[in-house]
């Protein structure tokens, strides 16, 4: 099969980065790896180092660089968005409440997409919305599986407790009321990416008149189905 595109010295860039992506390489080991002449070799690696495409290891080597992971990152958000929505709607429609998607920004979660409610009293969080890691079942959600010192940094100050965060880890579903919003109630479950991480938090929120004051009993199973969906979506995409 020929891989060439066309375009000479793109393709010897992505000799470059496939040849990287076995690890790091001096320039010799680059230029062994892809047959390039070593002025070329040299020349592509610094050019693709200027972009941040390639980088460097404290021995000089070349190595992958942190915009790929960036370039990545923004992937999987407009992966993530496009298989959420529907099933978003579809949780709306069946809960009769707000449907929100939520990922981890720093010390904050930021609402990423979201199904409303036609009409109503609602608990309206608009997209983009940047709401604190302190409060509320989607934070619980983003936090009870972080490794153990991440975990407990994000409890100072927390409405919740490590057991809190256990009891959510058992069960695979969070809930809170009046925890972030007086007279708010909100049902959350995991939504994971590739090995298992956690990488985003669905949720359903409303009025604690409706949800009540044991908003999982309601909600937690169609909640934890359309996280299950969303990951399963997620997993076929990749």
């Amino acid at each position: 099969m020929d891989n060439s595109s066309g375009v000479g010295v793109l393709d010897k860039a992505v000799l470059v980065l496939n040849a990287l992506e076995a690890g790091p390489a001096s320039l010799a080991q680059l230029v062994h790896a892809t047959g390039l002449a070593r002025p070329t070799a040299h020349r592509l690696a610094v050019a693709l180092e200027h972009h941040r495409i390639v980088s460097r290891d404290t021995q000089g080597r070349f190595v992958l660089g942190p915009r790929l992971s960036e370039l990545s990152t923004a992937a999987g958000e407009d992966r993530l968005l496009a298989v959420a929505s529907p099933v978003l709607t579809q949780l709306r429609d069946l809960t009769g409440e707000s449907a929100q998607l939520y990922r981890r920004q720093g010390d904050e979660r930021v609402c990423v997409a979201a199904a409303e409610r036609a009409s109503g009293l609602r608990d309206t969080v608009p997209v983009g919305s940047a709401l604190p890691m302190l409060a509320g079942s989607a934070a619980q959600i983003l936090l009870a599986w972080e490794e153990p010192d991440r975990l407990h940094r994000g409890l100072r100050g927390a409405k919740f407790t490590a057991a809190t965060l256990a009891s959510v880890r058992r069960r695979g579903w969070a809930h809170s009321v009046g925890e972030r919003e007086q007279g708010v109630a909100s049902v959350s479950a995991p939504i994971r990416g590739a090995g298992g991480k956690v990488v985003a938090a669905v949720s359903v929120s409303g009025p604690i008149e409706r949800l009540t004051r044991t908003p999982g009993r309601l909600h937690a199973a169609p909640v934890v189905t359309a996280a299950e969906r969303i990951t399963e979506s997620m997993r076929r995409a990749n």
